[in-house]
């Protein structure tokens, strides 16, 4: 039975079956998020069993976060339409068949596939949890905490997924990562209709192809294009993208404006905390994607270590998130939202000072206490940030709000890790062509030494005894430039995001109980 809004009622406290669902939710999206990350410690082993090339092994990576941000409005507005639990439980389906798939696959193209097949299911999982807390916890102060729980949820699985990664690879081949996925989607589908209400709007199911693909047309070509101009520096292909990503999304916003029923609701905006919020979201979590990259290899291929251990050293900043984000809605009793999210951008950019002079022989200890400070600060921005963007949303329209919100930070996570991993990349691969020993390799080893780290490691084991250990002395240090590049501008600009957020957000205040946002579940 639908859930229906009850404008004369005051808004109805959550109960047993309410907390039971939330954890039920929690479980697709705290998997969604490890499967941004787990692959970092994948990449090594799976690039060189399907032999990808340093462009292939990106895209493995980035397809999934990519398709994700591209498909979760016109996901999040079709589940207003036909149901937010059904379009869960369709994605359900696909995203366990597209985890086979991935497990399984014996090229990086159908690795590449497998990928993106999954971000387009977890477009339909992703909104819907997040829209589905917004109905079933009608009071502000449970849906602050219950949106709390979620946040940390997916904070943590960005978090973990190394550490889940490295678990598994200890014992299993890399397709293992992806076949985690089968028993939660299980459990999903069983327990989901006895725990989740179901929501819809009452809205015609039929969409506005011409905004979807606009949607996309905005979206895809401006992501390709960054991440060109990051690899590839200045040319015609990815500024002619760029072009075309944005005139799309003028166009996408012209055409919302006319529709009577738009795919995008632009009348969200109109909350100045709304748009700030997502901004936050957006940039404030993209940085920490790259630094996360930059991390999982620099342990495997310059501390050497094992993917286990490699994800156990990566389990302190996980912790340290989890902490703050489940003391950062407690904490609204007394400081201003805006506040705490601005406070802990700052302090997230000063853990990226370590690593601005990371060296090869630096050690373990500055990496650990840098990246628990850095995920330690996005605590609050993960936590407060998405209940300002669902809380400044009416009701009917959580869905929408729900799916921008996620835009943000998938889409934020895909750019960082597609942008900073291609800095670092052009600054290796500079360094790397430089060097007089690989000059004075065949070609084909040549190139192979220039375009990963890891590619170059395998190189100079295989290189006679006069050259490789030289050689691999070159290449990490290459790495770790960088990555010292990169932290460099990963602290910036969170220092940046976080000066902004204290300008654009200081005036928000936690929500207060509204009558007409109180929701009857049926």
């Amino acid at each position: 039975m639908d859930v229906k809004t009850a404008p004369d009622a005051l808004p109805r406290k959550a109960g047993t079956r309410e907390w039971l669902g939330l954890g039920v939710l929690a479980l697709p999206t705290l998997l969604l998020s490890i499967d941004v990350t787990v692959l970092n410690l994948a990449q090594p082993s799976l690039a060189s069993d399907l032999q990808a090339s340093a462009t292939q092994a990106l895209w493995i990576l980035d397809i999934y976060g990519f398709l994700v941000a591209g498909f979760l409005v016109t996901m999040g507005n079709l589940g207003d339409r036909i149901g937010r639990r059904r379009l869960m439980m369709i994605g359900a389906v696909g995203f366990a068949a597209a985890s086979v798939l991935a497990a399984y696959a014996n090229s990086a193209e159908l690795l590449i596939a497998a990928r993106g097949l999954l971000g387009f299911f977890g477009a339909m999982l992703m909104p819907s949890t997040l829209a589905l807390i917004s109905n079933m916890f009608a009071d502000p102060k449970q849906r602050a905490q219950a949106i709390a729980v979620w946040a940390g949820c997916f904070a943590s699985g960005v978090a973990i997924g190394p550490v889940v990664g490295g678990l598994l690879l200890e014992w299993f081949w890399w397709g293992s990562v992806f076949l985690i996925a089968i028993p939660v989607m299980v459990l999903l589908l069983v327990s989901a209709p006895f725990l989740l209400p179901e929501f819809r709007t009452g809205k015609s199911a039929k969409l506005d192809a011409l905004s979807v693909l606009l949607s996309l047309a905005a979206m895809i070509p401006v992501i390709w294009g960054i991440k060109k101009l990051a690899e590839d520096g200045m040319s015609w292909a990815p500024l002619t993208a760029l072009i075309i990503g944005l005139v799309s999304g003028v166009l996408f916003v012209m055409r919302q404006k006319r529709l009577a029923d738009p795919l995008l609701d632009l009348k969200l905006f109109a909350d100045s905390s709304f748009g700030a919020a997502l901004v936050v979201l957006l940039i404030g979590v993209g940085v920490s994607g790259g630094a996360y990259l930059y991390l999982s290899q620099h342990l495997q291929l310059v501390e050497a270590k094992s993917p286990l251990d490699a994800g156990l050293w990566l389990l302190p900043s996980a912790v340290a998130l989890m902490i703050t984000a489940g003391l950062s809605t407690a904490l609204t009793k007394w400081v201003r939202p805006g506040f705490l999210v601005a406070t802990g951008l700052l302090i997230s950019a000063a853990g990226y000072i370590p690593l601005m002079t990371v060296e090869p022989d630096s050690g373990m200890t500055p990496l650990v206490i840098a990246m628990s400070v850095i995920f330690g600060g996005l605590g609050p921005v993960f936590a407060l940030g998405t209940d300002l963007v669902v809380g400044a949303a009416p009701p009917a329209r959580s869905g929408s709000a729900a799916a921008v919100s996620e835009t943000s930070l998938e889409l934020g996570l895909a750019l960082g890790v597609a942008v900073l991993g291609s800095v670092g990349a052009a600054v290796f691969r500079n360094a790397m062509l430089d060097s007089q020993l690989v000059t004075a390799l065949p070609q084909e080893a040549a190139d192979a030494a220039t375009e990963t780290l890891a590619g170059a490691m395998v190189v100079a084991a295989e290189a006679p005894a006069e050259v490789g250990p030289a050689l691999a002395a070159e290449a990490i240090t290459a790495f770790t430039d960088g990555f010292n590049i990169a932290s460099i501008v990963c602290g910036a600009v969170a220092a940046a995001v976080a000066l902004a957020s204290f300008v654009l957000l200081r005036n928000v205040r936690t929500p207060q109980p509204d009558p007409e946002s109180a929701m009857a579940a049926a």
